[in-house]
């Protein structure tokens, strides 16, 4: 499956144990959508448009209102990367 590289960061960030924090309008429709790496640092990688496809094809989901986690489809999915922090 195609993967674009905005979406491999995502995914690759949530695998190490981030999430997405996402803010709703009124009518609960999502507004905007945060990724926090598990440090608390943001991934500027994260667009509506990635948002919408990450969960279109399954690879991420929220439970009970809590942030949005990968699943394990979306684990799948990720290609392995270096853990580049030293």
């Amino acid at each position: 499956m195609n993967i674009s590289k905005p979406e491999q960061r995502v995914l690759h960030v949530l695998a190490q144990g981030g999430a997405i924090d996402v803010e709703r309008a009124p009518g609960g429709k999502v507004r905007s959508a945060t990724c926090r790496t598990r440090e608390g640092h943001i991934l500027t990688d994260l667009t509506m448009a990635v948002f919408d496809r990450l969960r279109k094809r399954r690879f991420i989901r929220s439970h009970e209102g809590r942030p949005y986690r990968i699943t394990r489809s979306g684990l799948g999915a990720v290609r392995a990367q270096l853990d580049n922090r030293g």
